[in-house]
């Protein structure tokens, strides 16, 4: 029996665990399967196959069930009341990717909108591919402002692995020059049309200091030879990424690095396997393993490995952690300074301004461009000029100008409804600001052991509210955006601000921060865990401030630098 035992453990081990198969679980996995680790992904979703399993890549508008898609109110009521909080997501297009909120409860002691989908690829398959790097200030303003806890990293230790990313990955964009939005690896950017390019002038004219730019997206535009030999092509502008990608335009997990972690022949994924805890050996005064609750039979198997990373985003990694108590951590894994699942924090949005763009009525343009403009932050930059006595940190913008088409909606019946939506809509141009969120402890989440998930498993409890620095910045935010519109010489400017909760921008981050003391924060500056080293933390739960742009690049970058890390520390017996 000692033999089958022993037998049984040995085809269960690895040289390495990643836990989650998304944005950093990817780049987790190929990392450490080039650098020779037997690697075992674990997503707790089922498996979904780029090209294969991308069911609506190609379907046309009158080939759905329901108008533009749109699913019928029962049954987002019924299955995604929580999901669809953004208002655009979940549609007949997209629904498989999303979590049916019966299946996957939380409860909410304040709103927080929880979004998100369990399936290999994770939310690399839905993301808006906005990238961009954090700049110096932004790894320096905790410290310096006494806010939270200080990064233990600065911009100079994450370039180098930016870099690595971005020439991997494939991100369109233009250099700007700015020290707040540091350029990087770029191929050549999206085109403007007519009226953003007008903005731009104008704009700039009056307020030189607001940059505008067009955004910097994954999404390939000249893709190079190591991209097109993993099947990647150029973006063909159809503005359908949310349904997965055929041509493997943009940057996925599933197109990307998980593809390139399979060709190393070390990679093992395991779909439909929800890990439920770490197994820690208090004697050697590491983690050993994890556990693992199969979603198909219900068994309960164990895994092994000298290295884990855990990737399974800021929420679920940090469930993985509170529910792994032991004697050595009473309160959760790696959880002595009682920081994992506090400091939530989210980009909060929903607010900025719109305007009409009469005079380029014969103007129109080409494709369905999936981008936009965007505009740096040029707030609290660390200059007189730029400093406000209201609120700290700051704000960008995402947004640009288009028209209506034959989907939108429109007078009249029959033949002269469709002579109206024959012709376009008028031009719009709209601004939406991306504000920084600052963290505080007791925007938290804990897990409700009274309210189970369709595994049985416990679910999670948020409390987080935006604070009155967030609430000066939204004002800003609107006014700021009106002004520039305004001063560009739109007409019919109006301030916008629509239905907000924190989670809602779906950046959320914070909840196993890095940091420099191990009584404040949880992961050291290599996001190794503080009290075990063997395990690193590589996801938005890492985040010790949240910056005003999207994070997903830096999750990708800290991913990185981690795996190198971990196989030169596992080499030297470190682990």
């Amino acid at each position: 029996m000692a033999n089958l035992n022993n037998r049984a453990k040995a085809e269960h081990t690895y040289d390495a665990i990643v836990v989650g198969s998304g944005m950093s679980g990817g780049w987790a996995a190929k990392e450490l399967t080039e650098k020779g680790l037997k690697t075992l992904v674990l997503e707790r979703g089922r498996m979904v196959r780029h090209l294969e399993d991308y069911p609506t890549a190609v379907m046309a508008p009158w080939e759905t069930r329901y108008p533009r898609g749109k699913l019928p109110d029962a049954t987002l009521k019924a299955e995604y009341p929580k999901q669809q909080r953004t208002g655009y997501a979940v549609s007949e297009y997209t629904q498989h990717f999303f979590v049916k909120d019966q299946e996957h409860p939380y409860s909410e002691t304040q709103r927080f909108d929880w979004i998100r989908g369990y399936h290999v690829g994770g939310r690399s398959l839905m993301w808006a591919r906005q990238t961009y790097r954090h700049s110096p200030i932004d790894f320096e303003a905790n410290g310096r402002e006494g806010i939270g806890v200080d990064w233990p990293i600065r911009y100079e230790d994450l370039a180098p692995w930016y870099d690595h990313v971005e020439r991997y990955i494939g991100v369109s964009g233009q250099k700007e020059g700015l020290a707040h939005l540091p350029d990087g690896v770029f191929q050549p950017p999206m085109e403007m049309n007519c009226v953003e390019k007008d903005l731009k002038a104008r704009s700039e004219a009056r307020f030189p200091d607001r940059r505008i730019t067009i955004g910097r997206v994954a999404n390939l535009t000249e893709p190079t030879e190591e991209q097109t030999a993993l099947g990647r092509g150029p973006c063909q502008h159809r503005n359908m990424c949310s349904r997965g990608c055929p041509f493997g335009a943009f940057f996925s997990s599933n197109a990307v690095t998980l593809v390139a972690a399979e060709n190393t022949k070390n990679m093992t994924i395991r779909p439909d396997s929800t890990v439920t805890s770490l197994i820690f050996d208090e004697k050697a005064g590491k983690a050993t393993g994890v556990r693992v609750l199969d979603g198909k039979t219900g068994q309960e198997i164990e895994y092994y490995a000298d290295v884990i990373f855990l990737c399974a985003s800021a929420m679920n990694t940090a469930w993985i952690m509170l529910n792994s108590a032991s004697h050595r951590f009473p309160n959760g894994f790696g959880n002595d300074s009682d920081q994992v699942g506090r400091n939530i924090m989210d980009h909060h949005l929903g607010v900025g301004a719109a305007a009409d763009a009469p005079g380029y009525e014969a103007m129109y343009y080409s494709g369905r461009r999936p981008n936009g403009l965007y505009i740096p932050r040029f707030r609290n930059l660390g200059d007189a000029a730029t400093k406000r006595s209201d609120y700290v940190r700051g704000f960008g913008y995402q947004g640009g100008a288009g028209r209506p088409n034959w989907d939108r909606p429109a007078e009249g019946f029959g033949a002269e409804r469709k002579a109206a939506l024959s012709q376009p809509g008028p031009w719009l141009v709209r601004l939406g600001g991306f504000g920084e969120m600052l963290p505080h402890a007791d925007n938290r989440m804990t897990l409700n052991h009274a309210v189970k998930d369709h595994d049985g498993l416990p679910t999670i409890t948020f409390d987080v509210s935006l604070r009155d620095n967030e609430l000066a910045m939204r004002k800003d935010m609107k006014s700021a955006a009106a002004e520039m519109l305004d001063g560009a010489g739109f007409k019919n400017v109006r301030e916008l601000e629509g239905d907000y909760g924190p989670g809602l921008g779906i950046h959320e981050m914070g909840t196993a921060r890095m940091g420099r003391d191990p009584r404040t924060s949880v992961l050291n500056a290599h996001n190794q865990v503080h009290a075990c080293k063997n395990v690193y933390v590589t996801d938005g739960a890492a985040m010790t401030s949240s910056s005003c742009v999207n994070p997903s690049l830096t999750y990708m970058a800290l991913t990185a630098r981690a795996a190198a890390h971990a196989v030169e520390a596992r080499k030297r017996g470190e682990l």
